[in-house]
């Protein structure tokens, strides 16, 4: 196999980054800046968690249907799919500094109409253009700081751009909380991540074009003023051989093929080196998604409803925790990804991800079957025409059918009025709407509507927890990583975007279907198809994707010429085969 002749690396000390970066803090500062594109990626997917909570409270429509619901949580994916295909395209043909700049505008303008929204369609119309620019940022900022990079440290500096994801999703959360009570709560946390598209296309006015697009784009005396700047004087002239070396194939390739997008598109899958990278990129981006990990981004609070916590500011301050976890993993993964590597990680990484969503099953199944029962009594009595229509008829009655309790009343779409003396005691089945929970909490009462009072929800937070511990360091914020440095120079805006296209396409099915699967299947269902879908991931990333770390992008090609087998897989070696000393 090809990849048997690429020398293997030292592992790299974490404190090789800071020593790098503090003797070249110009390196750290477009990693910085370009990283802000992350930190409003994560914004922009985690914020909505907490502001659906409010917008439905504004909206009844947005209240009584799923399906809007999930259509605002998830049109941010849609647009993503697009500005992810486009940016491609987009970053190939003008750079990846005016792609991150017009990401920014479309950020601003998503922002503006989301604060002006006077119905539903508006904060969609918003979401959507916050999605095309979320698109653009995703592929974009990984990809220029990747360029940016020596290769040594190339994997914890992309990593920052998965810090600044994690730690923007973390930022929503206190800025949701931060707006709890102020009049207009979900257009401030909506309109707000305008501020850091503001301060980050005023930073990418002074930073340059990657070295490498200029390169490539016969701007030779930008590439080698940028590398100069970025590599000790030693190293620079080796840099400038390789990327010559690199340019001049993919140069004999076009002649060939074609200059169009079309013909580009054919070389890229006519390309064997391509071809092996996508199956790895595609396989690390879809499996990301498929864990449910944006399940937990965009509807925490609303799975800790479901676990029984009813308040929003409660669900909302406890969601802060997993969010917290997950901007925490993020740094642990600078810590060990050019380290230990990336292969190694995201193995590790869904082992842990399996057994925390089998976990979470079993919890959300407990609480489910001890859910509190139905009080005939108090139901019938609660208040004139409050009984749920579906339980009515068995009012007449002292004895209910055993069947009938908390999680059986909010599926017939009514709520749950908790016992006044305690919650896990039989309380009142009751119709679903504002004024019944507003005198179900003048009585003293809770009133619970997607979830019920539980004893087992603290088991949600921990395992929760749990999932983000060990799923931010791997499959967080490695798949970005390995798709910034697999593909050939000449075809890596196209082949990224493919594989953007593709986490995004995978993150709207999951978004987009999430509440839908609860209701048919139940949460705890539903993560046991997140646990079997994991599964599948795992088995695809050891038999597609290799292992990168500290190899320089040529060598990445050699290894990927002849396809990658895991070592199981790999025939054995023949005597007269080994090399003699």
């Amino acid at each position: 196999m090809v990849g048997e002749g690429v020398a293997k690396t030292e592992a790299v000390k974490f404190t090789e980054v800071w020593r790098t970066t503090w003797e070249t803090p110009y390196i750290m500062r477009l990693a910085l800046s370009a990283g802000i594109g992350g930190l409003l990626f994560g914004y922009n997917t985690g914020v909505i968690s907490g502001a659906l909570l409010y917008i439905k409270e504004d909206f009844a429509d947005v209240d009584q249907k799923t399906w809007l619901q999930e259509i605002i949580v998830s049109m941010t994916a849609a647009g993503a799919i697009v500005g992810a295909a486009i940016g491609g395209w987009y970053n190939d043909k003008f750079g990846r500094r005016i792609s991150v700049l017009i990401a920014d505008v479309l950020f601003i303008m998503g922002a503006i109409v989301m604060v002006a929204a006077h119905a539903p369609w508006v904060i969609i119309l918003g979401r959507l253009l916050v999605g095309f620019g979320v698109g653009m940022a995703s592929m974009t900022s990984p990809l220029y700081i990747s360029e940016m990079s020596p290769a040594r440290i190339r994997g914890a500096l992309v990593s920052t751009n998965g810090l600044l994801i994690t730690g923007g999703q973390f930022l929503s959360y206190l800025i949701n909380l931060a707006f709890v009570h102020t009049p207009g709560t979900w257009r401030w946390m909506l309109g707000v991540s305008a501020i850091p598209a503001i301060i980050q296309f005023c930073l990418m006015l002074s930073l340059p074009e990657s070295p490498r697009w200029l390169y490539r784009n016969d701007r030779k005396a930008e590439s080698r003023d940028i590398l100069e700047r970025i590599y000790p004087a030693e190293k620079v002239e080796a840099e400038i051989a390789a990327l010559k070396e690199s340019v001049l194939a993919e140069t004999a390739d076009e002649d060939i093929i074609g200059h169009s997008y079309s013909a580009k598109l054919r070389g890229a899958l006519s390309n064997p080196v391509v071809r092996h990278g996508l199956a790895a990129g595609v396989t690390v981006q879809v499996a990301q998604q498929f864990v449910g990990t944006n399940t937990v981004m965009y509807y925490s609070p609303t799975i800790l409803q479901f676990a029984g916590y009813a308040s929003n500011k409660t669900a909302m301050a406890l969601a802060l925790i997993t969010s917290g976890l997950n901007a925490v993993g993020s740094v642990v993964s600078m810590m060990f990804v050019d380290r230990y590597g990336r292969r190694k990680l995201m193995i590790i990484s869904m082992f842990g991800i399996i057994s925390c969503l089998i976990s979470l099953a079993v919890v959300f199944n407990e609480a489910s079957n001890q859910a509190p029962k139905i009080d005939t009594r108090d139901s019938r009595k609660f208040a004139p025409n409050a009984t749920c229509p579906a339980f009515a008829p068995f009012t007449a009655s002292h004895a209910p059918p055993s069947d009938w309790n908390c999680m059986k009343c909010l599926r017939y779409d009514c709520g749950f009025c908790s016992n006044s003396a305690q919650e896990y005691a039989p309380g009142a089945c009751v119709v679903l709407s504002a004024d019944m929970k507003a005198l179900c909490h003048s009585k003293g009462r809770t009133y619970f509507k997607d979830g019920c009072p539980s004893k087992f929800g603290y088991l949600a937070i921990v395992f929760l927890g749990l999932y983000i511990i060990v799923y931010a360091p791997g499959m967080g914020t490695v798949p970005w990583i390995v798709n910034s440095e697999i593909y050939p120079l000449r075809y890596r805006g196209l082949a990224g975007g493919i594989a953007a296209v593709s986490n995004w396409t995978s993150n709207l099915i999951v978004s987009e279907t999430f509440l839908t699967l609860t209701q048919a299947v139940g949460s705890s269902g539903t993560f046991l198809l997140f646990a079997g879908s994991s599964t599948i991931g795992l088995f695809f990333i050891w038999l597609f994707v290799p292992e990168t770390k500290g190899l320089q992008f040529e060598e990445v090609e050699k290894l990927l010429e002849g396809g990658f087998r895991p070592s199981l897989l790999r025939p054995a070696t023949k005597p007269s085969e080994v090399e003699m000393p």
